[in-house]
């Protein structure tokens, strides 16, 4: 047990003074040979980039780990580039360690739950000493979470929660913001989101989004009618169906759907012709209630609701309900 938390320890003392320092590391050599060991990020997904998403400033709350935790961190890196597995995985591992344990490799837990993921020996996680070797634990849960179907386009604490089968699930997403943190610095990742940097809002991304939007402009001054999809009125989600449609892009009929349907990526980094959600739970995809299309600069065009036409309007990136994830169609 005590060498898997040193070579921890070891593994930590080379990227302290990186994690310190609230900047991405951005070793080009290092990711190349991330990518050489078949180590390599997944598609681009927002709820896991630097739209700081979870509920807490993930480079304050790293700040405040202590020794055996970022040794616990180094490990669930270490053995995760070993097993070729995406940083994804490493998140996932982190926020469930955090959750659990506090990123602490404890001999005690309800019931007969121990170490860092709170193993239960008598679920068959393994012997009291297995799942109190940090490695050990670290593999274990890295093989029980590869055999989650779809894993990779879960939210990472909802795949967790698949993992560890809590009675609390939602607490996992607390830590996300720290475990991109920890992933991008301590592993060395320049991108966890796998979505790149935007070039800001300047022109649509592809001719499609520069159709969507031309169509959209043009039914401004349209009534909004609840189920409406045009062509002379529509609710938000029918408008953006014609947009695209207009486009050669299909979309599903209704917001909900819409949101499934294209590239994911910050909000703050939209760009002209991708779509924005507004939620009554910002955090749970299944209460999205609207739609609406940026236009870059800030700007959006939406059918909002009853006795307000289709129209463009400013939009504010900390607006209530806003989802923190944008879709850009037909990518």
């Amino acid at each position: 047990m005590r060498i898997g938390i040193l070579v921890g320890v070891l593994v930590t003392a080379v990227f302290a003074a990186v994690l310190t320092t609230g900047t991405v590391a951005k070793v080009v050599g290092d990711q190349a040979q991330l990518e050489a060991q078949g180590v390599t990020n997944l598609s681009c997904e927002a709820a896991v980039g630097p739209s700081q998403p979870g509920q807490g400033n993930g480079e304050a709350d790293a700040a405040n780990l202590e020794e055996e935790q970022l040794a616990i961190v180094a490990l669930i890196i270490s053995i995760g580039k070993q097993r070729n597995m995406s940083p994804r995985a490493w998140q996932v591992a982190i926020q469930a360690g955090m959750t659990e344990s506090g990123l602490r490799n404890l001999n005690y837990g309800d019931r007969d739950s121990l170490g860092i993921f709170q193993m239960r020996p008598s679920m068959g996680w393994g012997t009291p000493e297995q799942v109190t070797n940090p490695p050990y634990q670290v593999n274990k849960f890295y093989d029980v979470l590869e055999a989650v179907p779809d894993w990779e386009n879960l939210r990472p604490g909802a795949a967790a929660q698949a993992v560890e089968r809590s009675g609390f699930p939602d607490r996992y997403h607390k830590w996300e913001a720290m475990a991109v943190h920890l992933v991008e610095n301590l592993g060395q990742v320049t991108d966890a989101a796998g979505c790149g940097e935007s070039a800001g809002a300047v022109l649509p991304p592809n001719k499609a989004a520069a159709a969507a939007i031309q169509f959209a402009l043009r039914e401004q001054g349209k009534p909004y009618v609840w189920g409406a999809t045009g062509p002379d009125s529509y609710d938000c989600s029918g408008l953006m169906l014609r947009a695209y449609e207009a486009a050669g892009i299909n979309l599903p009929r209704v917001s909900r759907d819409q949101y499934k349907a294209g590239a994911m990526l910050p909000v703050e980094e939209a760009q002209p012709g991708d779509l924005l959600f507004w939620a009554y739970d910002e955090a749970n995809p299944k209460t999205i209630h609207h739609v609406a299309m940026y236009l870059g600069d800030g700007k959006i065009v939406e059918a909002q609701q009853s006795g307000v036409p289709v129209h463009t309007r400013s939009v504010s990136w900390d607006e209530g309900e806003l989802v923190a994830q944008a879709i850009r169609p037909g990518v």
